[in-house]
C-alpha cells in the first residue's frame, strides 16, 4: 500500500486524558505513512468535543479513520457521520445509539473507578488512588504521570443524547479491555455485539494504547487495510 493511499488517522481521547495518551501509537503510524493527528478535547460538552474532532479532520487528507478511547468513543460516534470518515476504531470505548447518553449506559454497568472521584468546581477529578482502576497495568511511574496529566471533565459531560450514530453506517473495529475498571468489559461486549464490530480482546486495563500498544496498532492497521480495500473495490 503506497503512502498516498493510506487513510489518515484522527484520535479522540477520553476523560482524565489528553491527546498525548496516544503517544505510543503516533510515531509508528506516521512511519507507516499515515497522516496522524490527535484532537485535544476540552471535555466541556459533547458538541464541543465533536467539533474538535471535525476541526482535526480538516488538517489531514481524506479519507480518515477515527480512533476513540473511552469517552472518545461517544465523540467519534457523533463525528463519524462526516463524509470524510471511512471507518471507526473503538478502544475500550462507549458507543451510544440514537437517543442514548453515555451516562445512561455507564449506569447499567457500574465500575470501581467512580467510587474514587471528587466533583469540585463542576469538574470530575480522579483521586490519586483511582489511577489503579484506570491504568493499573502500567508501571508506577507511568501511573503517576497519567494522574498528573488528567484532563478533567465537566460534571454534566455524559448527559447529552446521541443523534445519528456513525457506527450504523461506517465499518467499526473494537478493542475490548478485559481488565477494565472504568468502562465495564461486559458493556464493551454489548457494544461489540450491537455494532457488529470486528473485535480484538486485550488482557489490559482501561488504557491498552499505553499498556499494549502493539495490539492496538495491529487493530488500527487492520482497519486501515480494510478501508483501503473497500475503496479500491469501489474504484475497480
Amino acid at each position: 500500500m503506497s503512502k498516498q493511499t493510506k487513510p489518515s488517522i484522527v484520535f479522540a481521547h477520553g476523560i482524565w486524558a489528553d491527546g498525548s495518551c496516544f503517544s505510543k501509537l503516533i510515531p509508528t503510524l506516521q512511519a507507516d505513512g499515515h497522516e496522524v493527528i490527535a484532537a485535544q478535547n476540552s471535555l466541556d460538552t459533547q458538541n464541543g468535543d465533536v467539533a474538535a474532532v471535525i476541526r482535526a479532520l480538516g488538517r489531514v487528507r481524506s479519507p480518515a479513520i477515527l480512533v476513540g478511547h473511552s469517552w472518545g468513543g461517544t465523540v467519534i460516534t457523533a463525528a463519524g457521520i462526516d463524509d470524510r470518515v471511512a471507518g471507526l476504531v473503538y478502544i475500550a470505548a462507549v458507543a451510544p445509539d440514537k437517543g442514548e447518553t453515555t451516562q445512561s449506559l455507564l449506569d447499567q454497568y457500574p465500575t470501581d473507578i467512580f467510587s474514587h472521584i471528587d466533583v469540585v468546581d463542576g469538574r470530575i477529578w480522579m483521586r490519586p488512588e483511582a489511577v489503579r482502576f484506570f491504568a493499573g497495568d502500567l508501571p508506577e511511574e507511568e501511573q503517576k504521570v497519567v494522574w498528573a496529566t488528567q484532563g478533567v471533565p465537566d460534571a454534566n459531560l455524559f448527559g447529552q443524547k446521541m443523534d445519528v450514530p456513525a457506527w450504523r453506517s461506517k465499518p467499526s473495529w473494537y478493542i475490548v479491555a478485559n481488565n477494565d475498571h472504568a468502562v465495564h468489559p461486559e458493556l464493551q461486549r454489548f457494544f461489540v455485539k450491537r455494532m457488529g464490530a470486528t473485535t480484538k480482546e486485550a488482557d489490559s486495563s482501561h488504557v491498552p494504547m499505553l499498556s499494549n500498544p502493539r495490539l492496538v496498532l495491529d487493530v488500527i492497521r487492520t482497519a486501515a487495510n480494510g478501508v483501503t480495500a473497500a475503496q479500491e473495490s469501489v474504484r475497480a
